[in-house]
């Protein structure tokens, strides 16, 4: 998932791509990638996925999945998806951003009132035939299937953040696009990208101060060991 016609942000919103080649035909097992452990809502996403497909191919199209980055981090498996050599991955809005630049327009942030409003709007079947049109319309070799969300996004540090002052300074992981390098130092923070993959260790280490997630991504990677406050900012 993903979402546009409310003008998404990337709230844990994501993209589920598939190359553009796989046709129903085909017998055989397709790969799925994504970068959070399968005990996160992406795991639960991949099952539905997996168990929806097998059913209605009668068990002649099998999903095999690639949880924990195993394939790659997002940005290398969009490529993958792309160019064919993956068939399925799930994509935060933000690094589908990488492929087409619209979709940062998600990593805006405050565009939800609450979590009630987030649901509403990815729920919205203008705001998937928007997304998956404007896909279409940048990406060549992939195309959207459908929407989910993790819920809002939220920051986490060794300290508390309960107002813009707050993270004036510090050091923020952020996903590279253009919007979030934007909208963080617009809050005085200095921005710092990495792959996903590298936050823990980041946070251990102090080369950065903060990161920011949904809760479920914060709990199940172990975080909170090294990021012990989360703030729920709701950004």
């Amino acid at each position: 998932m993903a979402s546009f016609g409310k003008l998404f942000a990337a709230f844990v919103t994501a993209f589920l791509f598939t190359a553009a080649g796989a046709t129903a035909q085909e017998v055989k097992h397709y790969r799925f990638a994504y970068d959070q452990p399968k005990t996160t809502g992406y795991g639960i996403l991949g099952d539905i996925f997996a168990d929806k497909l097998k059913t209605l191919s009668k068990g002649t199209m099998l999903i095999d999945q690639y949880p924990g980055a195993q394939l790659g981090q997002e940005p290398q498996v969009l490529q993958l998806v792309k160019s064919g050599d993956v068939e399925f991955c799930i994509s935060s809005s933000a690094n589908a951003a990488t492929l087409s630049p619209q979709a940062g327009v998600m990593s805006m942030h405050f565009l939800f009132r609450n979590e009630a409003h987030l649901i509403k709007a990815i729920a919205d079947p203008e705001v998937s035939k928007a997304v998956k049109a404007m896909i279409a319309e940048t990406v060549q070799g992939a195309r959207v299937i459908g929407l989910a969300t993790l819920g809002l996004r939220h920051m986490y540090a060794k300290r508390e953040i309960r107002k813009i002052e707050d993270i004036k300074g510090l050091k923020v992981r952020v996903q590279a696009t253009p919007t979030e390098d934007t909208m963080f130092p617009a809050y005085g923070a200095q921005i710092v990208h990495m792959p996903f993959g590298s936050v823990y260790t980041s946070l251990q280490t102090g080369v950065m101060d903060v990161a920011e997630n949904g809760i479920n991504v914060y709990l199940a990677n172990k975080h909170y060991e090294v990021a012990p406050v989360l703030s729920l900012t709701e950004h």
